[in-house]
């Protein structure tokens, strides 16, 4: 690997890969570490949450807005050169 240092024998790598890769997580670990991992995670307060919903609706209409623009004048083109 790029990120070893010299001096470091490369097999620990592997050794480590083949131990982990033959032990299965059992179903009660697995939501155990969901668990932890979503009380790290910082919830957006109640007004961050509103600010972020309109913030993603204006774009998605301003894009929706854009997309049917062009195709509205690639239509008249095509029925100008075709019609």
């Amino acid at each position: 690997m790029a990120t070893e240092m010299r001096g470091e024998p490369a097999t620990e790598d592997k050794d480590k890969e083949k131990k982990s890769a033959g032990k299965r997580t059992s179903p009660a670990l697995f939501v155990r570490q969901i668990i932890a991992e979503l009380r790290k995670v910082i919830w957006p307060t109640r007004s961050e949450l509103i600010n972020y919903t309109l913030v993603s609706l204006v774009f998605v209409l301003v894009m929706v807005g854009i997309v049917a623009g062009l195709d509205w004048a690639l239509q008249q083109g095509i029925f100008a050169i075709f019609g």
